[in-house]
């Protein structure tokens, strides 16, 4: 007979089980109080982030420090309770866990940056007037920058780090409330680390690049991102920068009529050769097809020394994009028969400039007047601290890319975005990038669109980093008998009017190989080369007015679909879309 107690194994089940769950209960409830006090102390710290941004630009120091105290409470706060042990064994829970990591990542990246970052940026803004560096009158003053150059490399390096870190949050993975958030703080700390590290680069280039030991002399490349090249588009006009003790004045200006080509071509790397032949060597307007601005920027000082004579320090390209930047700052530009707005620069630069001036020798003295008069507008004072924000947006969008042939200046450069460069891939992210060139010989480019897309897994067993091009060309139907003959090329290049032919090169990580290449998901012939340890696969499409055309190029091997990847494209008009997806392996 039973005695109607339960079996002992059982009653030890039973037990068990009553435990784990009243220990379930109790770390949900833990994680629960925890995550509300987290969320709460997030957007305190993400409501003092907003205050701490205008005091500083309000030149409020006094009222900056208490609110950078309570920045930094709220992000220690935030970081102490969501790195417990508790918490961080829900992080492993399937489905739920990527939203308890991305929550202990966004407090612990908060309070790194409170504590690396903001003591050194406010006391470089106690000595220094970050928001117009110095300027006034025309001129930089250069003595400051040496005090404020190790402060803002700290920042820099830790706003680096914080960047990397956020860009490495999966926020697909989490609720979208959530997924918001982290979206919203990867765009605040890309931003803090594009205009800190500009900062910082400025304070370390500045008083030698700016004449401050000794007279300076620049060439100033201006892209026309009508008739694309790698780094924005052919070279339309040129001019020469002297800059002496941080005062820069605008000297001789020449335009493309002024460099014909060279019977002999100047000295390119092989993989240049591969992608473009000798014609950057030979012509003057394809020397930014160079994907890098290292190469680039010294064959361009090359041919103005050779037409010009003298010494140059250093070669700055800008795009059109970058007029329409700085004239948010200037305001209106009167040039030629025109009188442009922010709003309506690039339209009559590269678009309606040649319907109004057929002769290209008259468009080319209308482009230099433009030069001129935003140069001399740039310089004679106004708002300063709008204007030193265009010229960092600018930089950020990759439309301005300077090299220096001073060596020292030159690896400075080099390893930021304004030398132009193809970065190097680390153990936390890898680049992969698209050159567009133009091969209409033509001002087509003013109507096509991109949108690339990157991801990264596993296609046939293998590790993989896919990049998805697509190219489209809006031109007006009509286009062949709509717009002048100078902007379609009236099909003397080959190309029927109002169509637009395009090369087109993806490269891929360093050290994978293309192992799928497809165009609209058929194969076609493709020109192949190197960049360094970098695979490149080069398409010529020809799009009629309305085309669109996809191509699809995956990279297996060392580099290849593990880390996080960022796509480098050629500054367009209009900034192409660049997102990321979810891999669909290539048939």
């Amino acid at each position: 007979m039973s005695d109607g107690r339960l079996p002992r194994r059982r009653r030890w089940i039973g037990w068990t089980v009553g435990i784990v769950l009243t220990l379930l209960v109790l770390a949900i409830g833990w994680v629960a109080v925890r995550g509300i006090g987290a969320v709460s102390d997030l957007q305190l710290v993400a409501k003092g982030a907003s205050q701490l941004k205008a005091a500083i630009a309000e030149g409020d120091l006094e009222g900056a420090e208490p609110i950078a105290g309570s920045i930094a409470g709220n992000a220690e706060s935030a970081r102490d309770l969501t790195s417990d042990p508790v918490w961080q064994a829900f992080g492993y829970i399937p489905w739920l866990g990527p939203n308890f990591r991305a929550v202990s990542d966004v407090a612990e990246i908060a309070d790194d940056v409170s504590a690396d970052a903001l003591a050194p940026l406010l006391d470089v803004a106690a000595g220094f007037d970050l928001g117009n560096l110095g300027f006034a009158d025309g001129a930089i003053d250069l003595e400051p920058f040496a005090e404020i150059e190790k402060p803002l490399g700290t920042a820099s390096a830790a706003l680096t780090s914080a960047e990397q870190r956020a860009q490495q949050i999966d926020a697909d993975a989490t609720l979208p409330p959530l997924a918001d958030a982290v979206r919203e703080l990867r765009a605040s700390v890309t931003e803090a680390a594009t205009v800190v590290g500009s900062l910082h680069g400025a304070a370390v280039l500045l008083p030698t690049m700016l004449g401050g030991d000794e007279p300076r002399d620049y060439v100033l490349a201006m892209q026309n991102n009508a008739e694309l090249r790698s780094s924005g588009g052919i070279i339309g006009s040129i001019a020469l920068l002297h800059a002496e003790g941080g005062r820069i004045t605008l000297g001789t200006q020449a335009s493309t009529r002024d460099f014909p080509g060279l019977d002999v071509p100047l000295p390119l790397s092989e993989s240049t050769v591969a992608l473009f032949e000798d014609r950057p060597g030979r012509y003057l307007q394809n020397i930014t097809s160079i994907p890098d601005f290292a190469e680039a920027g010294a064959t361009i000082a090359t041919r103005w020394q050779g037409r010009f004579g003298g010494e140059i320090d250093g070669v700055i390209a800008v795009d059109a994009v970058v007029a329409e930047h700085l004239m948010e700052a200037t305001g209106d530009l009167s040039f030629g028969p025109f009188t442009a707005t922010s709003e309506t620069v690039i339209s009559i630069l590269l678009s309606e400039i040649y319907a109004a001036i057929p002769d290209p020798a008259a468009q080319d003295d209308v482009f230099a007047q433009a030069a001129s008069g935003l140069f001399g507008a740039a310089l004679s004072g106004g708002d300063t601290k709008a204007l030193i924000g265009a010229l960092a947006e600018s930089a950020g969008e990759g439309r301005i890319r300077i090299w220096s042939a001073h060596e020292d200046e030159e690896s400075v450069l080099a390893a930021s975005a304004l030398g132009g460069t193809i970065p190097t891939d680390s153990v936390d992210a890898t680049y992969v990038g698209v050159l567009m060139n133009d091969t209409t010989g033509a001002k087509m480019d003013y109507y096509t669109r991109a949108s690339v897309a990157t991801a990264i897994g596993t296609c046939r067993g293998e590790p993989t980093t896919q990049v998805r091009v697509t190219w489209t060309n809006e031109a007006p139907a009509d286009a062949a008998t709509s717009l002048p003959p100078y902007v379609t090329g009236a099909g003397y290049y080959g190309v029927p009017a109002g169509s637009v032919r395009t090369l087109i090169a993806v490269y891929g990580p360093e050290g994978a190989t293309a192992s799928h290449i497809d165009r609209d998901g058929s194969e076609e012939g493709v020109q192949t080369a190197m960049l360094g340890d970098r695979s490149v696969v080069q398409h010529e499409v020809l799009l009629a007015p309305g085309e669109s055309t996809t191509i699809t190029v995956e990279f297996q091997g060392d580099g290849a679909g593990e880390r996080l990847t960022e796509a480098l494209v050629t500054p367009l008009i209009e900034a192409p879309e660049i997102s990321r997806e979810e891999l669909r392996c290539g048939s």
